[in-house]
């Protein structure tokens, strides 16, 4: 049975009077790594964790996940008799609900949320039928499956170009591709199929690109991403120069509490735990389109989501602590 992750509603104001004191708490695992196309991306996160702990004179090992068998993750874990788990791992494996699945087993806390929500959060196709059920906008899009899908497959559906193609359960924007004419659509398709057996198609929408990180229960700042690219793709991400990013986003300001609070309510719905980051898609008409839910962000001193948090007052070290208190239910 998987361990209940409990609702909070302390205010990060009251929070953050209290998260420079340290509790004792015990020894601290940073999974990392993993066997996903995002391994490298949270080798870095898992370090930048570890190195943080450390400092801090916490009792913290580093776990590198090398493998998705079960037995030999129970193994590893236990081996190194942890007390909590702090996961920075991204994909496969890390944020689809099977480490989440085997701390429950283990009965070991972790930092994030539990496993159904990482499973949902994780399959945008599933996470946004929930969605559409509560009327947050998300782009019109079509799941096409890798078994059925065929080259006589055509955009019939009220679609017009330029579409969006992408993995629907995959991260980093690893195996997107923005396809501009329908002779260009297979070849994108079948990218996508490469990570994943079911693909989405969906329409782009011109506009500006924000996130929100979520946490204890309230929205962060609005962050703005900027690339300098078409489209924030793994190489505008992760290499330097490549994106700005405006933090918090210049907005007017009952737009940005509109960005917020769709976030919060995405988190909400699909039943996330202690932080997440909602990225979305701000359309011309200033309507915030839901992408993907972030069930576990990167976790570096330049992510995303701790620059948002320390616009709120917690830098890296305060953050990592605070993450760690959500998952022992002491925040």
């Amino acid at each position: 049975m998987a361990m209940k992750r409990k609702p909070y509603s302390v205010s990060l104001r009251k929070q953050n009077k209290r998260h420079n004191t340290q509790c004792n708490f015990g020894r601290i695992g940073v999974l990392m790594g993993g066997s996903s196309s995002e391994r490298e991306i949270s080798l870095k996160s898992g370090k930048a964790v570890y190195d943080s702990l450390k400092e801090l004179n916490l009792d913290v090992v580093a776990l590198d996940i090398k493998t998705e068998d079960v037995k030999e993750n129970i193994r590893l874990i236990r081996a190194q008799k942890i007390d909590c788990a702090f996961l920075t791992l991204h994909g496969r494996f890390g944020e689809d609900g099977q480490i989440q699945e085997i701390l429950d087993n283990l009965k070991i806390p972790y930092t994030g949320s539990g496993r159904l929500a990482s499973r949902l959060a994780m399959d945008k196709a599933a996470s946004r039928k929930i969605l559409q059920v509560y009327g947050v906008p998300v782009p019109r899009y079509k799941v096409v499956d890798k078994i059925s899908y065929n080259t006589f497959w055509k955009v019939n559906d009220g679609f017009v170009f330029p579409v969006v193609v992408k993995p629907a359960r995959q991260g980093s924007s690893i195996g997107l591709s923005i396809v501009d004419k329908i002779e260009e659509l297979d070849k994108a398709v079948d990218f996508a199929f490469a990570f994943d057996q079911n693909v989405l198609i969906e329409e782009y929408i011109n506009g500006r690109e924000v996130t929100v990180g979520i946490l204890a229960g309230e929205a962060l700042p609005v962050i703005e991403i900027i690339p300098k690219k078409r489209f924030f793709d793994y190489e505008a991400k992760y290499s330097q120069g490549l994106t700005d990013y405006m933090v918090p986003a210049q907005l007017d300001k009952e737009i940005a509490q509109r960005i917020r609070s769709t976030a919060l309510s995405v988190h909400n719905l699909l039943g996330c735990f202690a932080y997440s980051r909602v990225d979305m898609i701000l359309s011309r008409e200033n309507i915030p389109f839901v992408l993907e839910v972030n069930t576990t962000p990167g976790f570096t001193q330049t992510s995303l989501f701790p620059k948002a948090a320390k616009v709120r007052g917690f830098d890296f070290k305060q953050l990592c602590l605070q993450l760690i208190r959500l998952a022992y239910g002491k925040a």
